[in-house]
């Protein structure tokens, strides 16, 4: 896959993804950054700006770009752990990839264990999802599952709370539980969280809207809850 920006593909370095070729705009002048990837003796060429929004979908390039290996899922049993407290976030149907890489970017900076996310209506790990997570998709688990309520039950024999967001909850995203592990459930851009998935949680907790505007964007609510769990 090919994918974009400085940051992204710096971080891919970091994390020693395999990289097969680097392409860059011929008027390329950040010589610390051209230092950085010739000392890891990564395979170089130039092209014109034009064919690397082509490669980018007009992406936002900086004027590099990377053929690597694509990214990976993890499974939940790789990471799931019931013998220390855990934090994960499930994902029940997001699929802006700008929010994707917003939430994983919240998730590195929050030391988030995994990111649960399943096939069906979810985006998938893009170029974009990368770019908008600014490299943090290299150091955060995302794990694929079939079904969220399956996982919802084995997350719960494993010991882990499972927390969804409503508006109309009594409780106050505040007064999460910090001894308990924790899976927090967001929802979809339009419709929020599923009715089943919802029944399943064993609190609901609310983010307070004060102002005329009902609802927060998906990423900025995830960030509140990521950072109220810690």
């Amino acid at each position: 896959m090919i994918i974009y920006g400085k940051n992204t593909i710096r971080e891919a370095i970091y994390a020693k993804r395999k990289i097969y070729e680097i392409t860059l705009d011929e008027k390329f002048n950040d010589y610390k950054y051209l230092n950085f990837l010739k000392e890891n003796d990564l395979e170089i060429k130039y092209t014109n700006k034009g064919e690397l929004n082509n490669l980018t979908n007009n992406g936002i390039h900086q004027g590099v770009t990377a053929k690597v290996k694509p990214y990976e899922y993890k499974e939940l049993h790789e990471v799931l752990n019931k013998d220390v407290r855990q934090r994960f976030l499930i994902l029940d149907g997001i699929q802006d990839p700008h929010n994707f890489g917003a939430i994983i970017r919240t998730a590195e900076a929050t030391k988030l264990d995994g990111i649960i996310v399943t096939k069906k209506n979810q985006v998938p790990l893009t170029a974009v999802v990368a770019k908008v997570s600014s490299g943090a998709i290299e150091h955060v688990n995302i794990i694929l599952v079939t079904n969220i309520n399956q996982t919802i039950k084995v997350l719960k024999e494993n010991n882990v709370w499972v927390v969804g967001t409503d508006g109309s909850a009594e409780k106050n995203y505040l007064e999460l539980p910090k001894e308990e592990s924790l899976a927090i459930i967001v929802g979809n851009e339009g419709a929020g969280i599923r009715p089943l998935v919802k029944q399943n949680c064993d609190i609901l907790v609310k983010i307070p809207m004060l102002g005329k505007v009902n609802s927060l964007n998906v990423s900025v609510a995830a960030a509140l809850m990521l950072y109220a769990s810690l």
